[in-house]
C-alpha cells in the first residue's frame, strides 16, 4: 500500500452496499470483498472505525411513511444495522482481522457497548470497531450515527462508500448530461439538497470541520485508494 494520507478514518456502508446485484439481504461474495481491502487498509498501520446502514433489510423512514410509527420502524432499522455489523464482523475474522462491535442499543450476548474509551482503546490496539444501532435513537439516520461517531472517535476523515464514484449535478443512471462534482463545501451541499448523507449529518461535519469524502465501493481497490489520498470520488469540506 502506497503513502497514507489518513491514520484513522470513519468508513461508511449503506446496507444496500452489502446486498450486491440481488438488491436486499446479505451477499457473502460483497461482504469478503469488502472485508480483504480492509484488511489490507489495516495491516497498512490504519485505525479503521465502521457504520453500516440497514436498508438492505429494513428501511425505517419507507416503513414510517406506510403508516408505521416513526420511532418502531427506526428501531426496527436499528436492529437491522446490527445483523450488518456481525455478519461483517464475521467476514472480518475470516480475514484475520481482529474486530469487535459495538452497540448503541444494548444487547450485550452479541455486542459490546458503545463505551467511548473502549472504542478508541480498540482502535489504538489495531481492532476494527464496527458501530451497530445507529445513534440508539429513533429520527435520527446511520448517516448521523457516523458523523457523530467520527467526531467521537478523532477520525480525520469520514468516507462514504455508495454506489457511483462521487456527486453529480444531477442523478447519472436518469440524466446523461449528469457531471461528476469533485470538490464541494459544506454550505454547498445542504443549499442544493444534494443526496449526500441527510442534513443533520452534514450540518455536524461542517461545524466540526470533518471532511467527507464519497466513493464508489463496489470498485475493488478503491476503499485503499481513497485513504492513500488519492484523488478519487467527490470531497466535502469546508470554504
Amino acid at each position: 500500500m502506497g503513502r497514507r494520507s489518513y491514520n484513522r478514518v470513519l468508513l461508511k456502508l449503506s446496507g444496500e452496499s452489502l446486498a450486491g446485484d440481488q438488491g436486499y439481504g446479505i451477499d457473502p461474495q460483497t461482504l469478503s470483498t469488502i472485508a480483504r481491502e480492509i484488511k489490507e487498509v489495516v495491516e497498512s498501520g490504519v485505525q479503521l472505525a465502521l457504520v453500516i446502514g440497514g436498508g438492505n433489510i429494513f428501511r425505517g423512514l419507507a416503513a414510517s411513511s406506510k403508516g408505521m410509527d416513526r420511532s418502531s420502524a427506526d428501531y426496527m432499522g436499528m436492529l437491522a444495522t446490527v445483523i450488518n455489523s456481525l455478519a461483517m464482523q464475521d467476514a472480518l475474522e475470516k480475514q484475520g482481522v481482529s474486530t469487535r462491535v459495538q452497540s448503541a442499543i444494548a444487547m450485550q450476548e452479541v455486542a459490546e457497548p458503545y463505551i467511548r474509551r473502549r472504542a478508541m482503546r480498540h482502535l489504538e490496539k489495531g481492532r476494527v470497531v464496527i458501530f451497530g444501532a445507529g445513534t440508539g435513537n429513533p429520527y435520527f439516520t446511520t448517516d448521523t450515527a457516523a458523523s457523530l461517531r467520527a467526531m467521537e472517535m478523532n477520525a480525520q476523515v469520514i468516507l462514504k462508500g455508495t454506489k457511483v464514484d462521487g456527486i453529480y449535478t444531477a442523478d447519472p443512471k436518469k440524466d446523461p448530461d449528469a457531471v461528476k462534482i469533485s470538490k464541494l463545501s459544506y454550505i454547498d451541499v445542504l443549499k442544493k439538497g444534494l443526496q449526500v448523507m441527510d442534513a443533520t449529518a452534514i450540518s455536524l461535519c461542517m461545524d466540526n470541520n470533518l471532511p467527507i469524502i464519497v466513493f464508489d465501493l463496489t470498485t475493488e481497490g478503491n476503499i485503499k485508494k481513497v485513504i492513500c489520498g488519492e484523488e478519487i470520488g467527490t470531497i466535502v469540506q469546508g470554504e
